[in-house]
């Protein structure tokens, strides 16, 4: 059975950036009810050692994020475990609809989405993710024990990932298409050091290669950039780590972006197109993309969505003098 429920401020994210506006929200009083999502904690959970939290030489993603979301919780936020399908902002109070039959209203919404792994798109790539192809290390890294593998890209994600690899792959490839990786200065050297490791410049991935039955990839082909020639490489795994999109789904065609699908905020505010709609973390940020940034934004849209409510009061009391 359907069921409606309102709440004077609806977070649509469980990541650094939802939790942190859950905190600063239930401090305002505003009884926020924050919407988990698909992945609850976000793209952290992904990860493992994270070294530039502040007050944290090193700590788990995973166990970061069960920290923000137990914090939320302890101020008084309410989270709930559903996904929003559809977000009706043309109407007042706003709309979003979960995927459990419930209906959220709210005063203010604060988007918090995040955003979600990029694929480079050959049929021969979609064919065989989940049997040998991935975007995430961490989730499927265990399989390849022993097994020589190639994680695709040059920023930091693929340089991460690479690194995280080597405890298990007996050799890792690392292919990008120039000669020189994006990644932070500590984590090339990192890579440059690991004798598991060897970068393979000048490449693009052309094919993925494997056998139907049982399904499993068995190796690359890869494209020279410069002349054109093919390579096969032999792997048992293909991770593919070219940086991520916003999660825009629900907003694309209601809010204004740019960047490739970034949600326009206002200069150093959260304020989206629409009044009574915030927007933090990496759905907003094409710029830094880091978890402390991220949470610097749930603070504000929290701060912002507290100004935002007592003005309508101010306003309806006004109103009705």
């Amino acid at each position: 059975m359907s069921d409606t429920r309102h709440t004077r401020v609806l977070i649509i994210g469980s990541g650094p950036a939802g939790y942190t506006a859950g905190v600063y929200a239930s401090r305002a009083m505003l009884e926020p009810i924050l919407v988990q999502g698909l992945e609850p904690g976000g793209q952290l959970t992904t990860t493992t050692e994270v070294e530039n939290w502040p007050g944290d030489t090193e700590v788990q993603g995973p166990d970061l994020m069960v920290r923000m979301e137990a914090h939320a919780k302890a101020m008084g936020c309410e989270i709930i475990g559903d996904y929003i399908q559809s977000l009706d902002l043309d109407s007042r109070p706003f709309q979003a609809h979960g995927d459990s039959g419930t209906t959220y209203t709210a005063d203010a919404v604060i988007l918090a989405t995040g955003a979600y792994a990029k694929w480079i798109g050959l049929p021969s790539e979609d064919a065989f993710k989940g049997f040998g192809v991935s975007a995430c290390a961490t989730c499927d890294g265990f399989f390849y024990r022993g097994q020589e593998i190639v994680v695709i890209g040059g920023g930091n994600t693929a340089v991460e990932e690479a690194l995280f690899l080597t405890n298990f792959a007996s050799k890792v490839t690392l292919i990008h298409r120039r000669d020189e990786l994006r990644a932070e200065k500590i984590l090339q050297d990192r890579l440059f050091k690991n004798p598991k490791i060897e970068p393979l410049w000048f490449h693009e991935l052309e094919e993925v290669v494997g056998t139907d039955n049982p399904k499993g990839v068995e190796g690359v082909r890869v494209k020279h950039t410069k002349t054109g020639e093919i390579t096969e490489i032999p792997c048992k795994g293909v991770f593919v780590a070219i940086g991520h999109a916003p999660a825009n789904d629900l907003v694309k065609d209601k809010l204004e972006t740019h960047m490739g699908g970034y949600v326009v905020t206002k200069p150093d505010s959260t304020e989206t197109s629409i009044p009574g709609v915030f927007a933090a973390g990496d759905l907003t940020d094409h710029k830094y993309r880091q978890a402390v940034t991220s949470a610097g934004m749930g603070c504000m849209a929290a701060l912002e969505a507290e100004r935002f409510l007592a003005e309508q009061e101010d306003t309806a009391g006004l109103a009705a003098q």
